[in-house]
């Protein structure tokens, strides 16, 4: 008796892994990591400077009491009031952007023109054998009408 045996947890474990999407996914988590730090840098050191020598040099203390009094402690928490952080939310867009823009300059766009370059030359190579089998079917054709003609059958139809 043949036993159909279903696939084991660790196989299948191992065939989730290995499919393409995880690990992209994988690789692309750890690369956003690293490069967040990367961000982070450039946003403190040169946006925030920037920033700075219109107002302040940290966008975190761009801020709008919303219900008075607004009163801060000395570690930064709002006592009394109704604080609106809106410099939080500026840093947060500028990093956000920033991240967008390499990431679309420095690994989107040039994927994208590889993948239509493969996909270029792919079609060529398909257009070229698609040709050559054209070619090669009307040369067979010629040779069969050689030989009817030879034989003095009657000449083929030609479509």
């Amino acid at each position: 008796m043949s036993e159909n045996k279903e696939p084991g947890v660790w196989e299948g474990f191992k065939a989730f892994l290995l499919r393409g999407n995880v690990v992209d996914l994988a690789v692309a988590v750890v690369i956003g990591a690293a490069f967040t730090n990367i961000v982070n840098s450039v946003v403190k050191g040169v946006i925030n400077p920037l920033v700075g020598a219109i107002g302040t040099k940290n966008l975190d203390s761009y801020r709008s009491c919303l219900k008075a009094p607004c009163t801060v402690a000395a570690d930064g928490t709002v006592t009394d009031g109704i604080m609106i952080q809106w410099g939080a939310v500026l840093g947060a867009a500028l990093t956000f952007v920033i991240t967008a823009a390499v990431v679309y300059f420095l690994m989107v766009l040039p994927m994208a023109k590889y993948l239509a370059r493969a996909e270029a030359r792919r079609q060529a190579k398909e257009s070229t054998q698609e040709v050559m089998e054209v070619t090669e079917l009307e040369v067979l054709k010629e040779i069969r009408d050689e030989l009817i003609a030879r034989r003095g059958g009657p000449e083929p139809e030609r479509p």
